[in-house]
C-alpha cells in the first residue's frame, strides 16, 4: 500500500463499484479506495461529517473519482462544492461517466474538473483504465500539498 495516498470514488451504481474495484485489484493497484454512494455522502466525507468524522478511517483524498448523474447532490454540485471551498479546491477531480454528450464534458470542466473518462463497456477496458489511473495519477502527476478542511 503507498503511503499517503486514498481514492474517494463518489458512484450510486453498485455495480459499477464492484467492476471497478475489481479492476483496480486485478490490475494489482494497492491504493485505499472509499466508496460513497451520492453526492452528499461525498461532500459529508470530504467535511468529515456524519460516518466520516474519523480521519485516520477515512482520510482526506489524494484523487476523487466522481460519477455525475448520482442522487441528493450530482457529480456536477460535487465538483461545484470541492472549488468553492478553500481546504479542498486543489483536490483533482476525475469524473467517471457513461456521458458522452458534450455539454456534460464542458460543464464538468467548466466547473473544474481535472479529467473527464467515459466508462468502459467491457470489463478488459475497465482494467486498462485503472491501469492508467493509477499510472498517471499516483505515480506521475506532481498533486497539491495535503489539504485540509480548516
Amino acid at each position: 500500500m503507498r503511503d499517503g495516498l486514498t481514492l474517494l470514488v463518489a458512484e450510486d451504481n453498485a455495480h459499477d463499484v464492484f467492476l471497478l474495484k475489481r479492476a483496480f485489484v486485478k490490475a494489482g493497484i494497492d491504493v485505499p479506495m472509499h466508496v460513497v454512494n451520492d453526492g452528499q455522502e461525498a461532500v459529508d466525507y470530504l467535511t468529515g461529517e456524519e460516518r466520516f468524522a474519523n480521519r485516520k478511517e477515512f482520510p482526506l483524498p489524494t484523487l476523487l473519482v466522481l460519477d455525475l448523474k448520482m442522487p441528493r447532490l450530482s457529480g456536477f454540485d460535487v465538483i461545484r462544492w470541492v472549488r468553492e471551498h478553500e481546504g479542498l479546491r486543489r483536490l483533482p477531480i476525475l469524473v467517471l461517466s457513461s456521458s458522452g454528450l458534450g455539454k456534460d464534458i464542458n460543464r464538468a470542466y467548466d466547473l473544474g474538473a481535472n479529467s473527464y473518462l467515459l466508462k468502459p463497456s467491457r470489463f478488459e477496458d475497465l482494467e486498462i483504465l485503472a491501469e492508467d489511473v493509477e499510472r498517471y495519477w499516483f505515480q506521475r502527476n506532481c498533486g497539491p500539498e495535503s489539504l485540509d478542511t480548516d
